[in-house]
């Protein structure tokens, strides 16, 4: 097939999806790539104890005994001749999975989902704030209160607001009885260092902090193990014939310009991004160049998390994707956003189109 050849394809910016309360909570659960996740699944590091240190903690926590295990010298003594003395903050309604890319936190945090026995949620930070915004504080307290474990991917604040209705979400679930685990790539204390420095926004980092216990994963981002240098990119004749393939192949894939999609995830609330990826296969990004508006790169951020959830491959021209953060972001607050970014851009850049 030319690769010239004319083809019609379904666009993202075409898309004008709007995700009800009701619809959030129903999507409460693992991504896809994670529906089967388990903790016999998860395959330790031999190198870096810590992981399944972290599995063992967490298999403890969500076991039929409960969260208190840790108390009883039962998360860090498995596999060991003589337990070490359990720290006090075991006992504590959370943990915290700290930790660089690719260390498998997300695994551990679906395995523990599925483990879990009764009523849980598994979503990223900002679907729950999404779900407050759209069924207010009262509304989603009284759908989330009773659960037995609520599960928070990706907690990385950009705002105090969001960091105080959290902490106040997190402590009035926890006074219901419910247990919480969040992972992240900044622990707790250190959320909002380079971003904020207000009082006010310092103590409530320091009253959610109080309610986890911070594990610290260490470990070879599993993502770049077989990758090299930045995300692949095409030239534009290269592309049209990665189309045409496409086409072929029966696989739906969209295409859009890269201004064209900047511009139009301002105009969708990024808790409804995934019904932008609705049925998409592949995607295709002409023309991508350097972003200097951070709002507009965390916007693109948060839209590479939904299609990273989805395992959609990426296929683009221009500039490689992971080199897109400039004026400074990739060393600013935010840097960790970005750089868990350029490592799922990498990889989904570089995935073979089933």
């Amino acid at each position: 097939m030319s690769a010239t050849q004319p083809h019609s394809f379904a666009r993202l910016v075409d898309r004008n999806p709007r995700i009800s309360g009701t619809e959030l909570v129903a999507t409460l659960t693992p991504p896809p790539q994670f529906a089967t996740a388990s903790f016999d699944s998860y395959v330790p590091d031999e190198n870096y104890a810590s992981q399944a240190q972290a599995r063992d903690l967490l298999r403890a926590f969500v076991s039929p005994r409960g969260g208190n295990a840790a108390a009883k010298g039962g998360f860090f003594g498995f596999g060991r001749k003589k337990a070490e003395p359990a720290p006090a903050a075991a006992a504590k309604p959370g943990v915290y999975l700290d930790g660089g890319f690719g260390v498998g936190k997300t695994h551990l945090l679906a395995a523990s989902w599925h483990a879990q026995q009764g009523r849980k949620y598994f979503g990223t930070f900002i679907e729950y704030t999404a779900l407050v915004g759209a069924l207010g504080y009262a509304g989603a307290v009284s759908v989330l209160q009773g659960a037995q474990l609520i599960c928070i991917d990706e907690f990385e604040l950009d705002d105090p607001g969001d960091t105080m209705l959290m902490t106040r979400l997190i402590g009035d679930l926890t006074k219901t009885g419910s247990k919480f685990i969040a992972t992240s790539n900044t622990p707790p204390n250190a959320l909002g260092e380079g971003r904020f420095a207000a009082a006010d926004f310092m103590r409530e980092i320091q009253a959610m902090s109080d309610r986890f216990t911070t594990i610290r994963i260490d470990g070879v981002d599993y993502r770049q193990r077989d990758l090299e240098g930045a995300a692949v990119t095409l030239t534009d004749e290269a592309y049209q014939f990665a189309l045409a393939d496409v086409a072929a192949s029966g696989v739906r894939m969209t295409d859009d310009g890269f201004d064209e999609l900047i511009g139009h995830l301002a105009t969708v609330h990024p808790s409804s991004y995934i019904g932008l990826l609705d049925g998409v296969q592949t995607i295709g990004l002409r023309g991508v160049h350097e972003l200097t508006d951070q709002s507009a790169a965390l916007r693109f951020v948060a839209f590479i998390d939904r299609v990273y959830d989805a395992q959609i491959p990426i296929r683009a021209t221009g500039l490689p994707l992971t080199e897109i953060f400039g004026g400074g972001m990739i060393d600013g607050g935010y840097r960790k956003k970005y750089q868990r970014c350029q490592s799922r851009l990498n990889a989904l850049t570089s995935h073979e189109v089933d």
